[in-house]
Order: structure tokens, then C-alpha cells, then sequence
């Protein structure tokens, strides 16, 4: 019984240890501008980056079915990927993560839409995190003497508080060899305020871009989320999207009309879009329950 407790403890030590890195040397900080520093052993631990998603044979896979999802961010399950809206000594909002990462090129596959065909450059991206304005005091001046002073030009820029949901797009498929069903998350988009409406009393949400997710994954993986229960047990992005830990509802399946999206077909009614996308998650979990009933 006293090995089994010395064990115990020994294993819980080493957890402690492995994870205790996830606050960024703030414990062991002599000065406040070594907060954020990494530790031997963080530098170790991200060495090896991700989990590599395995290869699937084409042969293999003897069902898939694509959907997209809708993550609300005012949803409790899903606040991880809101707050904070702005950063903090050793944490800073998903969007800032996923807008200096576009901006720095370190995720470079990032397209206009989910079909993934056209890829934006980073002046595309920039009107679409920027919008240069002009005071009302300034268009009378510019009416009156056909100039504006700098003073009456500012500039709108999409902050987290903007970012109203993020929406997903991935495949379901069931591993022959596996004998099971899978999940491999393919695109991710934010949704936000848009540009042309904010500030306005006609405020519009629309997906801003589409990242193709493999190329995302050493950036999530690299940042750490919030854990409110306990804050030393720190875990990342990567993580926490790959293993499905958010509330999520499907608006859209590949289907023979072209993708449609649920809302196109059922109009006007969100209690019958709520059903049609659970009949949609029950027909995924069916086909491998009816796999194995003979």
C-alpha cells in the first residue's frame, strides 16, 4: 500500500512539473521583463510541435461526410476562444493570435473562402483588418476648402470584441483499420464585425477569411488557452479545437445541391435549422453504430 501511495504521488509530481511551464516563467521571473520567458523544459516540450495527424488511405476510409459548424462565442462552453479581449502579461485573445500569425506569414494558407482556391495577399488582408475613415467634421471641411486636416481621419480596425463566432469546417470518415469513427478538423474562420457596417446602427458578422487548419497548428499549439479550474494546468489551442472541446452546431453538409447551406433549405424557422442539424450529427453517429449490428 505505501508504494502504491509513493507511487501515486511520484506521478503526480511529474504532472505538476510537466505542466507548471504553462505560466511562462512568471514564478521564477527576477524582473518583470522575464515574465513570458520559456523554460528548458517548454522549449523542450514544443521542440517536437503538434501530433502529426496519421495518413489515411483513401481505400481506408469507407465513410465520410463534411461539415461545417458555427462555435458562438457567447456561449459558456466556447468563452476559451473570446476572452481575454485584450492581452495580458502571458496570454493574449485567439484573434490576435490568429491575426499576427496571418500578418507575420508563419500561416500562410489562408484563403477567401472554404472552397480553398484563392489565396489572399497580405494587402487583401489588410483592408480587411483596417478601414481608413473621415470625421463628419472633416467632410465639411473638405466641402468648404478641398482639403481634411490628419486630425479628422482615423482609422476603424477589427478588434476581439468583433469577433462574434468562429466557424469550422472538417470531416467525419470511419477508419476500416481503426474500426471507428474520426474527426480532422480542415478549416477555421472567424467571424466579425464587418468593416463596411461597424460603427453603424446596420452592424453586419461575416466570415473575414478561411485558414486551411493543418498550416494553423504550430501557432495553436505554441499558445496557451485559459483553464478557469486550474490555472497551472495550462493546455493549447490545438488541443482544444482537435479534440472537439466547444460547443458547436452544424449549418452546413455536403450534399448533392451544392452544399447548401441548412437555412437555405429550411427558411424561417430556427427550432426546425436546431433539428435538421441534430438529424444530421444522429445519421453520422448511426452509420457506425449500424456497422457493427448485424
Amino acid at each position: 500500500m505505501k508504494n502504491i501511495k509513493n507511487l501515486f504521488f511520484a506521478v503526480s509530481a511529474f504532472i505538476v512539473t510537466g505542466v507548471s511551464f504553462a505560466q511562462n516563467n512568471i514564478l521564477n521571473a527576477r524582473t518583470a521583463a522575464e515574465i513570458g520567458d520559456e523554460s528548458i523544459e517548454q522549449i523542450y516540450a514544443k521542440a517536437d510541435g503538434p501530433m502529426a495527424y496519421e495518413y489515411v488511405n483513401d481505400r481506408d476510409a469507407i465513410f465520410q461526410k463534411k461539415v461545417w459548424e458555427v462555435l458562438p462565442l457567447d456561449q459558456r462552453q466556447n468563452l476559451v476562444y473570446y476572452f481575454p479581449l485584450e492581452e495580458t502579461i502571458d496570454r493574449k485573445p485567439l484573434w490576435n493570435v490568429l491575426k499576427d500569425a496571418v500578418m507575420t506569414k508563419k500561416i500562410t494558407e489562408v484563403y477567401d473562402d472554404d472552397t480553398f482556391k484563392r489565396k489572399l495577399d497580405l494587402k487583401e488582408l489588410e483592408s480587411k483588418f483596417v478601414r481608413t475613415d473621415t470625421a463628419e467634421a472633416g467632410k465639411e471641411q473638405y466641402m468648404l476648402e478641398g482639403t481634411i486636416d490628419r486630425q479628422y481621419i482615423y482609422d476603424v480596425v477589427i478588434r476581439p470584441t468583433d469577433v462574434k463566432e468562429y466557424r469550422i469546417m472538417g470531416m467525419w470518415f470511419l477508419d476500416r483499420n481503426a474500426g471507428e469513427l474520426k474527426y480532422r478538423l480542415l478549416g477555421l474562420a472567424p467571424v466579425v464585425t464587418d468593416l463596411a457596417t461597424k460603427g453603424t446602427e446596420f452592424e453586419q458578422a461575416v466570415p473575414l477569411f478561411w485558414i486551411f487548419f493543418p498550416d494553423a497548428r504550430e501557432i495553436l499549439y505554441n499558445t496557451y488557452a485559459f483553464n478557469e479550474k486550474n490555472s497551472a494546468l495550462q493546455t493549447n489551442y490545438d488541443f482544444l479545437f482537435n479534440a472537439r472541446k466547444f460547443a458547436g452546431t452544424i449549418y452546413k453538409t455536403d450534399n448533392v445541391y451544392g452544399d447548401r447551406n441548412i437555412s437555405e433549405y429550411v427558411r424561417e424557422n430556427a427550432m426546425m435549422q436546431l433539428l435538421e442539424a441534430e438529424r444530421i450529427k444522429e445519421s453520422i453517429r448511426d452509420f457506425e453504430d449500424d456497422l457493427w449490428n448485424y
